[in-house]
């Protein structure tokens, strides 16, 4: 139950920078769908890191 909302959060953050691709793919009128690869990928780097900061022991 400790991460629960760590997981939560993390799940609807990727969900919202796909959809957010997604949106962004058809505004721009994009051959490759680069948004929809993009945000989630800059969406988990940073959540990971995030996780990383928050469950590390400090000293």
């Amino acid at each position: 139950m400790k991460y629960a909302g760590m997981a939560t959060q993390f799940l609807v953050a990727i969900a919202i920078a796909v959809y957010g691709g997604i949106q962004i793919d058809k505004w721009l009128k994009f051959e490759t769908p680069l948004a929809v690869w993009l945000l989630p990928l800059l969406i988990i780097t940073g959540i990971i890191i995030k996780i990383i900061k928050d469950t590390s022991t400090k000293k």
